[in-house]
């Protein structure tokens, strides 16, 4: 029986989404022994810093774990796949599997005794949405213009623990916000951490256009070690790794960084892929967006074609005006 060590977080949500490569694995390769190695990453333990301060989410969550692929530690690492950079090649490493695709759309999550129907009538007026993501911030602008926003971190099951229980968000500064009264998460993170009766509405997609790459889960390991990346294969899904393809190509054109309100889904029918990529202004005030479709065999020109599309339509300023100074 052969040994396969496969790293990751700690969290709830990281843990259940290595557990399913696991289970992928075993039922192709049943003579797999597979090791499931936990790892506390600084993403994890600070709980208050913005994610911008350890090198955005591929410093706080992978940097950790690929030194210990590069050392021979692990043989493969799990990651999700919107909190890996776009921009930039990770040297000696290779996404070697994508599972398929789950749910990619966020949802509103509200606090116990408010109900949808409070909220919507209210249009956000008087209630606080926490959230970290850029993105998702700059659409809850547009959507609730008199909401206020709040940063607000933590694993999925942590920060409806704190929106449950009333906490306030420790600040960098010292400082606190909150309590929230609602937060904006990813379906696919509530269903993997066994919480998705807390989603109280669906954000259509083209309402909230998804983070690049979000609700599918990556698997990484050394580019030169050709038994894993065959022993990955097996779990490969054709149809997330096209649609990875071309709206990653879109963070690659649009040089895109850690905190820029980029978004990115592509879906395919038949022969045909569709992608859609949008960059918003941080206070939701302008918003570029790009469509397009191309034979699905396709997908980095596919990709390539929107990135410039938005970048001919101003979307350069909207990402330099965000990048940390």
């Amino acid at each position: 029986m052969t040994r396969f060590r496969i790293g990751t977080r700690k969290s709830t949500m990281a843990l259940a989404q290595t557990e399913e490569i696991a289970r992928r694995l075993q039922a192709a390769i049943p003579s797999l022994d597979i090791e499931i190695v936990k790892f506390e990453t600084t993403g994890d333990s600070d709980q208050t810093s913005k994610l911008l301060t350890h090198g955005g989410k591929g410093g706080a969550f992978v940097a950790e774990i690929r030194r210990a692929m590069l050392d021979g530690k692990l043989h493969a690492a799990m990651h999700s796949l919107k909190d890996m950079p776009g921009n930039e090649e990770t040297p000696g490493l290779v996404v070697a599997a994508l599972l398929s695709r789950d749910p990619p759309g966020d949802v509103l999550v509200l606090r116990r005794g408010l109900s949808l129907d409070q909220f919507r009538n209210a249009g956000g007026r008087g209630f606080k949405i926490g959230t970290n993501a850029v993105r998702r911030a700059a659409y809850a602008r547009r959507l609730f213009p008199h909401a206020e926003l709040i940063h607000f971190r933590g694993a999925a099951d942590t920060r409806i623990r704190k929106l449950d229980n009333g906490e306030l968000q420790k600040l960098p500064n010292g400082g606190s916000v909150g309590p929230a009264d609602a937060l904006i998460m990813a379906r696919s993170g509530l269903e993997r951490v066994g919480l998705s009766d807390r989603a109280s509405f669906d954000f259509p997609v083209a309402e909230m256009l998804p983070a690049v790459g979000q609700g599918i889960v990556a698997v990484e390991c050394p580019v030169s070690d050709w038994e894993t990346r065959r022993i990955l294969a097996t779990i490969d899904d054709a149809a997330a790794r096209t649609c990875a393809d071309a709206e990653r190509e879109v963070l690659w054109v649009l040089n895109g960084h850690c905190n820029s309100p980029i978004a990115g889904f592509a879906t395919i029918d038949g022969a045909q892929m569709t992608l859609t990529a949008s960059v918003l202004d941080e206070d939701g005030g302008r918003f570029i967006e790009a469509q397009r479709s191309a034979p699905a065999d396709r997908p980095r020109e596919l990709g390539r074609a929107v990135g410039l599309e938005l970048l001919a339509n101003g979307a350069a300023e909207l990402i330099e005006r965000s990048r940390p100074r």
